[in-house]
């Protein structure tokens, strides 16, 4: 549907998780019975669930513990982790800056280069530890980077930037060539990100296995105030799975659709697959995690650009340790701990068996869904009112 903004111009209305409700179904199932795995390439994963790619949400440990919980965790190749030997000493100092100075500081931390050697070295630690690694590379520094990854045994490969497309223009560099990076890397790759129908169909065209969805919505991303661009999340995830299903007929074959961002609690996740989504990527729920790298701090990808800084450094704390947070149990009220097991819930709530089911549910535009009979948690910030 669309709406004047003024006589030159017209727009399409669209709508983050905030603003619909999942409508119940005429049956419900038993939430031992629900089945929330997915695949991704020639992966099977128990929970539909990537760690962001985050400094101050995955390292070497976390990466591991996703994978024992039946996630995956994606380890920054351009960040601490690769530019610093002992990473944590950095990170133990970033927590300790003051709002003021802290997007000032990182800038100078991450001068610092990407040593390749460490590169290799992280994806080696991972592997150890028994579980799928993966890693992530910009476009810029895919084609410098990948080989080290790849020789040390890298399973699975995010090229993440703010907006990626299939088709970037430039008259000063040499672009990434999509297409022909991914039918000749050994190794299954997902890109992102994107937030159109258009811009994703060309990403699927490339032979990724995933597309990541999200511009803009993350807790640090200061992506939509400094550029003006993105799409609200809800709006952005049921594009992007309307070319997954155009580009099956096209193709007969499944790509993955990834919600990047912008979730907190499990009634986002549910909802953020209810419009389409396979899995989801979070970044700052894993980032209150007692085990996460951040010390209670949390910081995306842009947020240390030398020339236009894209993302600020937020606090979340250390709220519960990550299986508390990933699979429960739950102590708090707010739906911030075991949000898969509100996810499995939300399914069996609404009759949906598995995840793929669950994307053909009942959506309704919903402004008063978190705040209708509220007023009382609101007041005393409990519930959902924090």
């Amino acid at each position: 549907m669309q709406t004047e903004v003024g006589k030159g111009k017209k727009a399409r209305i669209s709508y983050g998780l905030d603003d619909i409700a999942i409508v119940p179904s005429k049956r419900t199932r038993d939430a031992s019975e629900i089945d929330i795995s997915y695949k991704l390439g020639p992966y099977e994963f128990d929970l539909p669930f990537l760690a962001s790619a985050m400094d101050g949400v995955v390292n070497v440990d976390v990466a591991i513990q996703t994978g024992k919980l039946g996630g995956l965790g994606i380890l920054n190749l351009e960040g601490l982790q690769t530019r610093y030997e002992d990473a944590n000493k950095i990170l133990e100092e970033i927590a300790t800056f003051e709002k003021e100075e802290a997007t000032r500081k990182l800038q100078e931390i991450y001068k610092e280069p990407v040593k390749e050697e460490l590169i290799g070295k992280r994806v080696e630690e991972i592997k150890k530890g028994g579980v799928i690694a993966g890693a992530s590379l910009t476009p810029q520094k895919v084609e410098k980077y990948y080989k080290p990854a790849l020789e040390a045994g890298l399973d699975l490969l995010v090229i993440q930037g703010t907006v990626v497309s299939a088709d970037h223009v430039s008259k000063v560099s040499k672009p990434l060539d999509l297409n022909k990076f991914i039918n000749e890397i050994p190794i299954p790759v997902v890109v992102g990100g994107c937030c159109s129908y258009s811009t994703a169909l060309h990403l699927m065209r490339t032979g990724a296995v995933g597309v990541l969805v999200g511009v803009g919505p993350g807790a640090a991303c200061t992506t939509r105030r400094v550029l003006g661009v993105g799409v609200p999340q809800a709006t952005a995830i049921a594009d992007v799975a309307a070319a997954r299903a155009d580009y099956l007929n096209e193709s007969s074959r499944y790509v993955s659709v990834i919600a990047d961002g912008g979730m907190r609690s499990g009634g986002d996740i549910s909802k953020a697959i209810a419009c389409g989504a396979d899995a989801v990527m979070i970044g700052s729920p894993v980032a209150g995690a007692k085990e996460a790298p951040g010390h209670g701090f949390h910081w995306g990808m842009a947020t240390f650009h030398p020339e236009l800084p894209r993302g600020t450094r937020i606090e979340v704390g250390q709220k519960a340790t990550l299986k508390e947070i990933i699979v429960g149990p739950a102590y708090e009220n707010d739906g911030t701990l075991n949000l898969f097991g509100a996810l499995r819930t939300s399914m069996a709530t609404s009759g949906y068996e598995n995840i793929k089911a669950f994307q053909k549910t009942e959506v309704m535009i919903a402004p008063a869904l978190q705040t209708e009979g509220k007023a009382q948690q609101q007041s005393q910030k409990v519930g959902m009112g924090k």
